[in-house]
């Protein structure tokens, strides 16, 4: 089988305008241009494609999506393989949070009772669902699928003290920060190296093994991504810059 530009993004369940822009963008090059100058496709094209949407279904960039399918290594059975896993993880995690959420609503209109423990199940999962929709691209093209899935698998491990003393440290970290502000400002001071020992301790939590260069970049994305800066500099201006500076002393990065 052949197929215009209308006919495979009708198939496909595309836009004529996204296969027009794969192509613009070296993605996935039509078969062949026929003699009124149509872009055909066919079975090679159709494969590639399915491949494309697979990746861009788990929120994969394009650029990172174009590298993976280019790549020498690039093994189709395998990353079939590869994107069965990623939707049945994904399919557990919709199963657990649909569960929750009807046990929560059987609860409000006086059913059954629902388990603390049930609870914070759900509240894991609500937390790495947002985590995915705020900053799932950026993490996973900064540190790759499986570092963020073991993250996310930490989390799901994750009991209700762990959590809570995940949520001291934070403010612990935060008051160190202030304090050290105040008091001077010297990123390789006393107060801000405990700071950046306390959110190595803090990260630990969510990360299944430590690396000192990964810690410095992240320090660098808290200054580089307004989201971050802000949360960081709602209360005192120049804390993100702070913590990053700490952290890279920390950590052996500074420059």
């Amino acid at each position: 089988m052949e197929y215009s530009v209308q006919k495979l993004a009708k198939l496909a369940g595309i836009s004529s305008r996204a296969l027009r822009y794969y192509d613009e963008i070296g993605l996935l090059k039509p078969a062949r241009i026929n003699s009124s100058g149509y872009r055909i496709y066919g079975e090679t094209e159709v494969n590639k494609l399915q491949q494309i949407l697979f990746y861009r279904e788990l929120d994969v960039s394009l650029d990172t999506i174009k590298e993976i399918l280019h790549s020498p290594e690039f093994d189709n059975v395998g990353a079939l393989r590869d994107h069965r896993q990623k939707l049945l993880d994904r399919r557990r995690q919709l199963d657990l949070l649909l569960k929750n959420v009807d046990k929560t609503i059987e609860m409000a209109e006086g059913g059954a009772k629902m388990s603390d423990k049930e609870k914070f199940e759900g509240f894991k999962q609500k937390m790495i669902e947002d985590n995915e929709q705020k900053y799932g691209k950026e993490i996973r093209e900064k540190y790759g699928e499986e570092s963020v899935e073991q993250s996310y698998a930490k989390v799901r491990g994750m009991t209700e003290e762990q959590h809570r003393e995940a949520g001291r440290l934070a403010e612990q970290i935060m008051l160190l920060l202030s304090e050290a502000i105040a008091t001077g400002g010297d990123p390789a001071g006393e107060l801000a190296q405990q700071a950046a020992g306390l959110h190595k301790k803090w990260l630990m939590h969510y990360w299944g093994s430590y690396n000192a260069e990964a810690h410095a970049n992240l320090a660098q994305m808290y200054v580089d991504d307004e989201r971050f800066r802000q949360y960081y500099d709602k209360d005192q201006p120049g804390t993100a810059e702070f913590l990053r500076d700490a952290i890279h002393i920390y950590t052996g990065m500074k420059k």
